[in-house]
């Protein structure tokens, strides 16, 4: 029954946002692509129709539904420290923005933001934040003065949104509310708008705030506003605060502020924090701030973490920074347990430094024949860049082996800038059936060996909060 209702909900959701009538859009679901990729349409939005529907919708719906907004800005907007819906979130996003709302609409929003049902509120604050802020900022700044906490929580809400530079003063203020939530949304709004730095003292000031969303909405704000005067705030933040959460978030905005004065904290984290989602993030920061100091705790934790992505976001770091003296490191790390770790060790071995004469390390000549094949495809990547004709044999057993079209482009890319002249193999490349093989050695024989970034083997995203 409840996926039923879901189905149903959605439907009105998406037909009244698509100005679809519901009918004719359910009978053409299979057709929906160009919503979810976000297409616009011309019809106008039916905002009193869409409240009525969201009023009484399961939550998880009504999240899905509201996730669906966004308005003009960075971000997509999902971070926000508290919202109507609470800790229900959706990883389903649909990206289209909408022209300026009617007043009446405007005004049913604004009055939405008191109703009793959260789905309404909720549908209310996104729909408010895809407006520009001279429309709806002085009716949210009025509302952060409720006596009602819930509205002055979602009214700073609004304002984070709309990205208002007008709110920016009455926000600070704010950040005394006695309530956690409106503190949190508050620091989190001033993250998102204040350009200038006024805001910086106060949101420090609750880095010791006795609520933990609120420290971590803090931080977040700080790490987005690229002040070094926050530095040392961080540094204690990292290294002392009880929650994960905001030591995590700490690691990240100092890794966003590339602090070199945070080095010895970050690899205190990296090597004793109990969180591995604090490691983790140490490690991505030590590579962000691109220090050579921070080649030793990134080694050790390669060595001895016990969590893959960790080791791996160790290993990306040390790519990050691109000291041949690491290359011991990472030959070591491609013998790893974790095929992502092993990846992410070939991917590195191609950033270093180039050096003319340089060898392939024999760990990434085996990783050409690793059980994964986004781990192959780094390896052949990685001998390209290093161009040691050398390593030509192994290229060519694992070509004549390999079967999945993006590691054979590769192997021949690595070939290619290898050197390879060799008769026989040049002749199995040039009567290939795939013309894209066939491409790549016409270039390879012709001495255009420019094809980078073909394939291009990024390692995963890196950890963000």
């Amino acid at each position: 029954m409840q996926r039923v209702l879901g189905f149903a909900i959605a439907t009105i959701a998406f037909s009244t946002l698509s100005g679809t009538p519901a009918v004719a859009h359910t009978s053409a679901w299979a057709e929906s692509a160009d919503i979810a990729a976000g297409e616009q349409r011309a019809a106008p939005l039916d905002v009193a129709a869409l409240l009525t529907a969201a009023r009484g919708a399961p939550p998880i719906i009504c999240s899905l539904a509201s996730r669906a907004i966004r308005g003009y800005g960075w971000g997509d907007r999902s971070d926000a420290p508290s919202t109507p819906l609470g800790s229900i979130v959706s990883t389903t996003s649909y990206n289209f923005e909408r022209d300026r709302f009617p007043t009446e609409d405007v005004q049913r929003l604004l009055a939405g933001l008191s109703s009793d049902d959260g789905c309404v509120r909720e549908m209310s604050v996104r729909l408010i934040g895809t407006q520009k802020p001279e429309v709806v900022a002085s009716d949210l700044i009025t509302r952060l003065a409720s006596p009602d906490q819930s509205l002055r929580s979602i009214a700073a809400l609004g304002l984070g949104l709309v990205e208002a530079p007008t709110a920016i003063d009455p926000l600070i203020r704010t950040l005394r509310d006695a309530a956690a939530d409106v503190r949190a949304n508050s620091a989190w709004a001033l993250g998102r708008i204040d350009d200038n730095g006024r805001a910086l003292k106060p949101l420090v000031a609750l880095f010791g705030d006795n609520a933990e969303q609120v420290r971590e909405a803090a931080v977040v704000a700080v790490g987005r506003m690229d002040s070094v005067s926050t530095v040392a705030a961080l540094v204690r933040v990292v290294s002392h605060d009880d929650s994960p959460r905001v030591r995590r978030v700490a690691a990240w905005a100092l890794g966003e502020l590339e602090a070199h004065d945070a080095i010895d904290a970050l690899g205190a984290a990296l090597a004793h924090d109990a969180d591995p989602g604090v490691r983790e993030m140490a490690a991505w920061a030590l590579g962000s701030i691109e220090d050579r100091r921070a080649v030793a705790p990134l080694a050790t934790a390669i060595r001895q973490d016990s969590e893959d992505k960790v080791r791996e976001t160790a290993v990306w770091a040390i790519g990050q920074l691109e000291d041949r003296s690491a290359l011991d490191i990472l030959g070591a790390a491609t013998t790893d347990k974790s095929a992502r770790v092993r990846g992410t060790a070939a991917w590195a071995i191609g950033q270093l430094d180039e050096e003319s004469g340089a060898k392939a390390p024999p760990g990434l000549l085996r990783l050409l024949n690793d059980p994964e094949p986004d781990t192959r495809l780094k390896a052949a990547w990685a001998l390209g860049q290093i161009q040691d004709a050398a390593a030509l044999p192994a290229l060519r057993d694992a070509l004549r082996d390999e079967k999945n079209d993006r590691v054979r482009r590769a192997l021949i890319r690595g070939l290619m800038k290898s050197g390879e002249r060799s008769e026989a193999t040049m002749t199995q490349l040039l009567s290939s059936a795939d013309p894209q093989i066939r491409e790549a050695a016409v270039r390879g024989l012709a001495g255009r060996n420019s094809f980078d970034p073909w394939p291009w083997p990024w390692p995963r995203p890196r950890p963000f909060p």
